[in-house]
C-alpha cells in the first residue's frame, strides 16, 4: 500500500484500476487539483508483457500537457527518431516487399500539426512513470469488491490482500479495471459486439544476434507474410529484446515451441530466450453506456478493440481526459453535475469509430497478404509483388497513416459544443485537415522552437484570439458572472483569423473548441452551454 497508513474514508473521486487508463484519470484530476484514490491489486508493473507499445501522438500532447513528456521520451528505449517505418517482407532475412514511411505520427517532429510526435514506448515504461507521478494517491494490494451509488455519492467496499473489507465512501467512483469491471456491473451497462475467433500468441524474447541479420534497416514494425507462420515483430529495446505477435497460433495445438515459431518468423537461425508468451484474441465490444449519476467507466472496462493501429491504450487516455476535467469541474464547483452527462455522449461514438478502423485493419492481415510465389524463385517474387505490395498498400495505409483518426476525431453535435451548421467533416481521402470548427482539437501552431500554442493555453477553458474586441470582453464577463475558468490569450491578426475560421475561440481544458465567432449575441448561453449548464 502506497496511500498513508490506511485507506480514507471519503474522497472526492475513487478510480479502481491503475492500468494507464485508470492513472490518467487520476493525473487529470491532479492537474485541475482534485483529490483522488486509485485502488490497484498489481502491487507492481508486469515488465515481461509490454502490451500497447505505440503512444499515439494525441496521447503525448496530453503528456505534455501534464509537464511529462520529456520524462517519457527518456524513459522510452527506443527514441523517436530511430524510425517512422514500417516493413513488409517475407522474413527478417528475406526479401522487402514493400513499406509505409511517416507511421503512427512518429514524423511529426516540429511540425505544426502536433505538439508532440508519436513515440514507441512499452506499455510498462508508462504505467511506471504515471504510477511515480500519481504517489500516495495510489493503493496497491487492494480490489474493488462492490459498489452502490445514491443520490449524494459511492459506497465502495474494497478487499485487501488478507481479505480484509475496508468501506470508502466517494462522490464519484471512475472503474478502469477492465473486462470484468465491477463498476461497469454496478451501472448495469453491457459490453455489445464480438470476440474474434482468430487467436494469436505474443511473444517477448531476447535474441542478441538477431539484429545483424535483419536486412532492412531500422523499422517499428516487421510485417512477414510467410503462410507458414505469419506475424509481426518488432524490437523493444536496442539491445537484444524483441516482441513477436505470431498470428494464427492457438497455443494448445500449435506443434511449435514459442522459440520456434520466433525462427519461424524471423527466418533466422539464432539463439532465442523466451521471456514471455502471452494467448489472446481480438474482442470488438463496447459498453451500452459509460455512466450515470455518481459511477463511470474508461478504457477497458467501456471498451475493447483489435491491437491493429496501436488505438486502445490510446483511445482510454482520451476517455480519461475527457471525464477528469469534467468531474474536476463539477467537484470544484464551478459546473453542474449535468457536465458529466456529456462524458458518454462525446466518447462513446469515438470508441465506436475506433472498434471499426481497428476492425478493418484486422480484417487484412498478415495471412491474407501472403502470395506463396514470395518465396519461390527471383522470377516468380518479382512476378508477385507487384500485386501484393499494391494490396499491402491499399489495405494497411489507414492503421499507419492514423491522423484522421487519432487528431481528427471531434466531438460535433455534443450537448455541451456550439452548434455551427456546415462545419468541416472528416474527409474522405484519409487526410489530416486541421479545422476550428466548434467540437474539433484546436488547430496546432509552434509560436518559436519548442513554444507551443498548447503551452499557452490555461488548465480550464481559454479564450483565444484578437481580446482587444468587445466580443471578447462580453464573453469573459459572462464566464465570470457565473465563475467559469477562463484564462486569455491574445492573438490577434489574419493568420489566426485565417487559422481558426474566426477572431474568436473558446477552447476547453481538454483543448478541443467550444465555440469559435465573431458576433457574440448572447455571451451567457455560450458560456453555460460549454459547461453543461443550458
Amino acid at each position: 500500500m502506497t496511500v498513508a497508513d490506511a485507506l480514507p474514508h471519503h474522497v472526492p473521486v475513487l478510480i479502481a484500476g491503475a492500468g494507464p487508463v485508470g492513472l490518467a484519470v487520476a493525473m487529470e484530476l491532479e492537474f485541475h487539483g482534485v483529490e483522488c484514490l486509485v485502488v490497484e491489486p498489481r502491487g507492481a508493473v508486469s515488465w515481461l508483457r509490454p502490451r500497447a507499445k505505440t503512444t499515439s501522438t494525441r496521447t503525448m500532447e496530453h503528456f505534455r500537457r501534464w509537464g511529462l513528456a520529456e520524462a517519457l521520451r527518456k524513459g522510452a528505449p527506443l527514441p523517436v527518431s530511430w524510425s517512422d517505418e514500417a516493413v513488409f517482407c517475407t522474413s527478417l532475412t528475406g526479401r522487402e516487399i514493400t513499406r509505409f514511411t511517416g507511421c503512427l505520427g512518429l514524423d511529426l517532429t516540429g511540425s505544426d500539426l502536433a505538439a508532440e510526435p508519436g513515440q514507441q514506448v512499452p506499455q510498462p515504461v508508462v504505467e511506471d512513470l504515471m504510477r511515480q507521478t500519481v504517489g500516495p494517491r495510489l493503493a496497491t494490494g487492494y480490489r474493488v469488491n462492490t459498489v452502490a451509488q445514491d443520490a449524494d455519492g459511492a459506497t465502495v467496499e474494497v478487499i485487501d490482500e488478507q481479505g480484509v473489507s475496508h468501506t470508502v465512501r466517494a462522490d464519484y467512483v471512475v472503474g478502469c479495471e477492465g473486462g470484468r469491471s465491477v463498476v461497469r456491473a454496478a451501472l448495469g451497462a453491457k459490453y455489445e459486439g464480438v470476440d474474434t475467433s482468430r487467436p494469436n500468441l505474443s511473444i517477448v524474447f531476447r535474441a542478441p544476434e538477431l539484429a545483424e541479420h535483419v536486412a532492412f534497416g531500422p523499422a517499428v514494425h516487421y510485417w512477414v507474410l510467410n503462410p507458414d507462420q505469419p506475424g509481426l515483430i518488432g524490437r523493444l529495446d536496442l539491445d537484444d529484446t524483441w516482441w513477436c505477435i505470431a498470428q494464427g497460433v492457438e497455443p494448445e495445438t500449435c506443434p511449435l515451441t514459442p522459440a520456434e515459431l520466433v525462427h519461424a518468423v524471423t527466418g533466422a537461425d539464432v539463439e532465442v530466450e523466451i521471456l514471455a508468451t502471452d494467448a489472446w484474441r481480438a474482442r470488438m465490444l463496447l459498453a451500452s453506456e459509460y455512466g450515470h449519476g455518481r459511477l463511470f467507466i474508461a478504457g477497458d472496462a467501456a471498451h475493447q478493440n483489435p491491437p491493429w493501429g496501436g488505438h486502445g491504450f490510446n483511445t482510454g487516455i482520451g476517455d480519461a481526459v475527457n471525464l477528469g476535467w469534467k468531474l474536476a469541474a463539477v467537484v470544484n464547483g464551478w459546473a453542474p453535475a449535468e457536465l458529466l452527462e456529456s462524458y458518454g455522449a462525446e466518447r462513446r461514438p469515438i470508441a465506436a469509430q475506433t472498434i471499426d478502423e481497428a476492425a478493418q485493419n484486422m480484417s487484412t492481415l498478415a495471412p491474407e497478404l501472403s502470395d506463396p510465389r514470395l518465396f519461390g524463385s527471383d522470377a516468380e517474387f518479382q512476378e508477385a509483388v507487384p500485386a501484393v505490395a499494391a494490396a499491402v498498400q491499399t489495405s494497411k495505409a489507414q492503421e499507419f497513416h492514423s491522423l484522421p483518426l487519432t487528431l481528427g476525431y471531434h466531438y460535433a453535435g455534443s450537448p455541451i459544443v456550439a452548434d455551427e451548421p456546415g462545419a468541416a467533416t472528416p474527409s474522405e481521402d484519409r487526410v489530416y485537415r486541421p479545422t476550428a470548427a466548434p467540437g474539433h482539437r484546436l488547430p496546432h501552431r509552434w509560436l518559436a522552437e519548442g513554444d507551443s500554442l498548447y503551452d499557452r493555453l490555461g488548465p480550464e477553458f481559454t479564450l483565444v484570439g484578437d481580446l482587444s474586441s468587445p466580443e471578447a470582453a462580453s464573453l469573459l464577463d459572462a464566464a465570470r458572472a457565473a465563475s467559469v475558468p477562463v484564462a486569455e490569450l491574445d492573438l490577434r491578426g489574419p493568420e489566426w483569423v485565417e487559422l481558426f475560421g474566426a477572431p474568436l475561440v473558446l477552447v476547453r481544458p481538454d483543448q478541443h473548441v467550444a465555440w469559435r465567432g465573431s458576433d457574440v449575441p448572447d455571451a451567457a448561453a455560450i458560456v453555460r452551454r460549454a459547461v453543461g449548464a443550458a
